[in-house]
């Protein structure tokens, strides 16, 4: 019965090939220091209008109090916002945010001057985000209204949690302040237009908001594997948690219709999404746009305003890390998006205890791992204990196994009918021997996902040489260090009867630590230690047997 167990190691080493083509090592955007000449302006007509808006219209509001037409202006100076986590470059032309970096995330571990900067209006690349008023069938691009700002630069200053930065226009009697609020701490940002209606007909509006991207992948670091999902997601009448490749989003455009909900633009540990009013029905849409642009955006259901009136609409955009603990607070399944693939129910409890270990009892990621290792292997040894003492036995009666085979080679059926006897008279399971390693396969992989999908880990030092945990070991160290733990583990482990699984055997540490040469190092770790504690556990029960024996 060596067969199944050296087979279910066969498949462990497949399913960490199939892995490796999965991951793809650190995604780095090698894109200028926020700077206002690298952006460049987009223009209104670059935007197709949404689904189901008639031919020719411009996106006014309906007759009955519309917005008066903007006309194209000259480019303004662009409005520089900085707080404490973001800086921000704002087009007066709509107010849109044509560029934001992230202040807490870095470009490359050793550029801590330059951060990440995740969205951007350059000749090469468009990653944007827009807001505006429109009718029921209006366009988010369409009549960019020039708004005006008290200045040109805004700082979150020491001692205040909150920034707000008003632009302002008004037309044909209708005043509107298009209102940015930043919060201390936060990469949430407020989005809300106050209207002073002024005219003598009632006003209707609602609020809309777009993403406006092209499919370029950002550069990535040397490594072996396909990216991580890029692309959109939005909560559905269906589907918590709906995604659409670019590719797919240009063959089948999605309309949705919903309570609440959200639209995200997703990548690898970071997102940006319009979150509207939670109380409203809100229509949302993933559709090409032309150009090699794709539009994720939402609409509002209309608000009146009466004549003389105020009123006003809002809603959220965020745009920072996927940390699941801010996302679930914002809007439900919003959290989603750190998408731990179908283990899920699995990664996700490993990432809690992983996430209350880093806060209660060491802040370091690494020895977190490690002692996630431990936390796993204590719970799941009661299990494994029964499969670690069948191969103990099995160990112990190994030369009884050689001297039946050697006694019945030329019958194998005679020799398959003894063997099941000494099984059955020493109370060998031969199967028992698979459980610790078919234990380990369903965790191993949803650590994986947890790993690759955990910001926390992004650019988090363990020591010495390992400065961050979530690409591979830059010298190699762990990967040989883990193969050796393998070798020594294979040494405490009945050996296969067989010549040819012997020698399959023998090789297998060495083509382990061929396929975690290219694995993230929290992982690697995680391993190490796994097989550490497993070498431990049975000695412990070798011990144990033996002593029975005797």
């Amino acid at each position: 019965m060596d067969w199944q167990r050296y087979t279910l190691v066969g498949g462990i080493a497949a399913v960490l090939l199939a892995l490796v083509y999965q991951w793809n090592a650190f995604k780095e955007q090698h894109t200028p220091a926020l700077d206002q000449k690298t952006v460049v302006h987009h223009q209104a007509g670059d935007a197709a209008p949404l689904p189901g808006q008639p031919a020719g219209d411009s996106g006014e509001l309906p007759e009955e109090g519309a917005v008066p037409e903007v006309g194209a202006s000259a480019q303004p100076k662009l409005i520089t916002v900085n707080t404490d986590t973001l800086s921000l470059l704002i087009d007066p032309n709509g107010g849109d945010i044509v560029k934001v970096a992230l202040r807490k995330y870095y470009e490359k571990i050793n550029t801590p001057d330059r951060p990440l900067i995740l969205l951007n209006q350059t000749r090469s690349h468009t990653y944007i985000s827009k807001s505006g008023l429109v009718g029921g069938q209006g366009n988010c691009s369409a009549g960019r209204p020039l708004f005006e700002s008290d200045a040109n630069e805004y700082a979150l200053q020491e001692g205040k949690d909150t920034l707000t930065v008003d632009l302002k226009q008004t037309q044909g009697g209708i005043g509107f302040t298009k209102r940015f609020t930043f919060t201390r701490g936060n990469y949430l940002i407020n989005v809300s237009y106050l209207v002073d209606n002024g005219r003598n007909k009632p006003l209707l509006a609602g609020i809309c908001g777009e993403i406006i991207r092209d499919s370029l992948e950002p550069p990535v670091d040397v490594g072996i594997g396909v990216s991580p999902f890029l692309g959109a997601a939005l909560h559905t009448s269906e589907e918590n948690y709906f995604k659409q490749d670019f590719e797919d989003i240009a063959k089948n455009p999605t309309t949705e219709s919903i309570q609440g909900g959200w639209v995200a633009m997703v990548q690898h540990y970071f997102l940006s999404a319009w979150i509207p009013n939670q109380e409203e029905r809100n229509t949302f849409n993933l559709r090409p746009i032309g150009n090699g642009l794709y539009s994720l955006g939402f609409t509002s259901p209309q608000l009146r305003i009466e004549p003389g009136q105020q009123g006003a609409i809002e809603a959220s955009f965020y745009v920072g890390p996927k940390d699941v603990f801010t996302l679930e607070k914002i809007s439900p399944y919003l959290d989603l998006t750190v998408d731990y693939g179908w283990l899920w129910w699995l990664a996700k409890p490993m990432f809690r205890v992983l996430n209350w270990i880093h806060e209660h009892i060491v802040e370091n990621w690494g020895w977190s791992i490690i002692l996630l290792t431990v936390f796993i292997k204590a719970l799941l040894f009661p299990l494994s204990a029964a499969g670690l003492r069948s191969m103990a036995r099995m160990r112990k009666f190994a030369p009884q196994m050689k001297k039946l085979q050697e006694q019945y080679k030329d019958n194998r059926q005679k020799l398959a009918e003894e063997t099941m006897k000494l099984y059955r008279r020493e109370k060998i399971n031969p199967v028992g021997g698979c459980l610790p390693i078919l234990l380990q396969m369903p965790v191993f992989i949803g650590l994986y996902w947890m790993l690759m999908e955990t910001v926390e880990l992004r650019h988090a030092p363990w020591i010495l040489w390992i400065h961050d945990l979530s690409v591979k070991d830059p010298y190699f160290i762990l990967p040989v260090v883990m193969g050796a733990t393998m070798w020594l583990m294979q040494k405490l482990s009945p050996q296969p009867t067989d010549p040819t699984q012997a020698r399959i055997m023998q090789l297998m540490p060495v083509m382990m630590t061929f396929f975690f040469l290219w694995f993230p190092a929290g992982l690697v770790l995680y391993w190490i230690a796994n097989n550490l504690i497993s070498i431990a556990q049975t000695w412990f029960i070798n011990r144990q047997v033996e002593a029975a024996g005797k």
